[in-house]
């Protein structure tokens, strides 16, 4: 009886064996439950971007000379016609001061010359009337008027002289500002090559040298990155763009299409581009950026709203989809017809319906048309 009661269990074991064996195990995969929202057609730049100034200048003296002063440091903002260097001037500040005081005399002397011309003038004029009632003689008359006319000749060549003290000034005044290197815009110092008691040389003709002072002006950003030459015929200025930036994962910047180079970059013969320049539109994000970032661009040449989508991953050759049957857990491969797309999302025009559960996971494998399957979060 022992016996029987062994074999009976053993063989129970056995089929349950079997039958674990040939039971079928459900796939778990990656499900997205399709609703709708908004899928947009871009154009995405093929290398990476750089976010730049739309004025940087790379500020350089005129002449040589030696540091005598730094006036800013890296980092500083400065309004435009600020001082930010200034070379050893003493003797050009002396030379200019000399041309003040000579302005200053000759525009002393001119006055002087004026006052006494226009008294000899009036005392000529008084002769004058005196002599034709016959009340002074004619030789007094005509003296007089010829010292107003001389008076006269002695204001305007002492006004000629002003004029002269005045552009001597003026070119002494040039001299020296060729000393001082002056903001031509407001911006913020980025970078100063040099330091007090360092000579100065201005770069040669054809020969870069490094900049005086590199200044940067924060309140016009753009990117400039590179689009691939087929997609470069769809694009205009103005379109809308969005702007990722490697150093805000996550986080997206508004942007405007704001230049498309007239020229095709030949950097290999089966990578042609077209640079394009997209400006932020948003003042409040110039705050946070940094020149010299690299950046993404993805430029909306349309935009559907409230449409049926799925994600870009779920779809398969011949715009085919996995749908999971919820009656029987089951996949099935379906056929839906697609709008426009992106990296993102694709619209959906026909094949599926709100609340239908798709497979994104479509790298699981066993996939096939009436698989056993189950949300791999279950």
């Amino acid at each position: 009886m022992k016996r029987i009661l062994i074999l009976t269990v053993a063989a129970a074991l056995l089929l349950a064996v079997l039958w674990q064996a040939r039971r079928e195990e459900p796939l778990a995969v990656t499900l997205h439950t399709v609703g709708r929202g908004t899928v947009e057609l871009t154009v995405t730049n093929t290398r990476a971007g750089t976010v730049k100034a739309c004025r940087r200048s790379a500020l350089s003296m005129p002449g040589g000379g030696r540091v005598e002063v730094l006036h800013v440091k890296e980092g500083q903002e400065v309004a435009a016609g600020e001082l930010l260097l200034e070379l050893w001037n003493e003797d050009r500040k002396a030379m200019t001061a000399q041309a003040e005081s000579q302005l200053a005399a000759a525009s002393h002397r001119r006055e002087q010359l004026c006052v006494e011309a226009d008294n000899a003038a009036r005392e000529a004029r008084r002769l004058a009337t005196l002599q034709q009632r016959k009340l002074v003689a004619q030789e007094l008359a005509e003296a007089a008027d010829t010292r107003a006319r001389s008076a006269a000749f002695a204001c305007r060549a002492a006004g000629d002289e002003q004029q002269t003290a005045a552009s001597n000034l003026q070119m002494n005044r040039a001299l020296l500002a060729e000393t001082q290197l002056r903001a031509p815009f407001a911006g913020i110092v980025a970078e100063i090559n040099g330091e007090v008691g360092e000579y100065v040389t201005p770069s040669p003709p054809g020969i870069p040298m490094p900049p005086a002072v590199d200044l940067i002006d924060y309140s016009c950003l753009y990117v400039t990155a590179p689009i691939d030459e087929v997609d470069a015929g769809r694009l205009k200025p103005g379109l809308p763009a969005r702007i990722s930036l490697d150093a805000f994962r996550g986080e997206h910047f508004a942007g405007r299409l704001d230049r498309i180079a007239p020229y095709v970059v030949e950097l290999e013969k089966q990578a042609r581009t077209v640079d394009v320049d997209v400006l932020f539109t948003d003042p409040a994000d110039r705050e946070r950026l940094l020149v010299g970032y690299s950046a993404d661009i993805d430029v909306v040449l349309e935009a559907h709203e409230e449409v049926i989508r799925i994600p870009s991953e779920a779809l398969m050759d011949n715009d085919t989809v996995y749908r999971l049957d919820p009656a029987g857990s089951r996949l099935r491969r379906v056929a839906v017809q697609t709008g426009i797309r992106n990296w993102n999302f694709t619209e959906i025009t026909a094949g599926l319906a709100v609340g239908d559960r798709v497979v994104t996971s479509l790298d699981q494998p066993g996939l096939a048309d009436g698989a056993l399957a189950a949300p791999a979060d279950d």
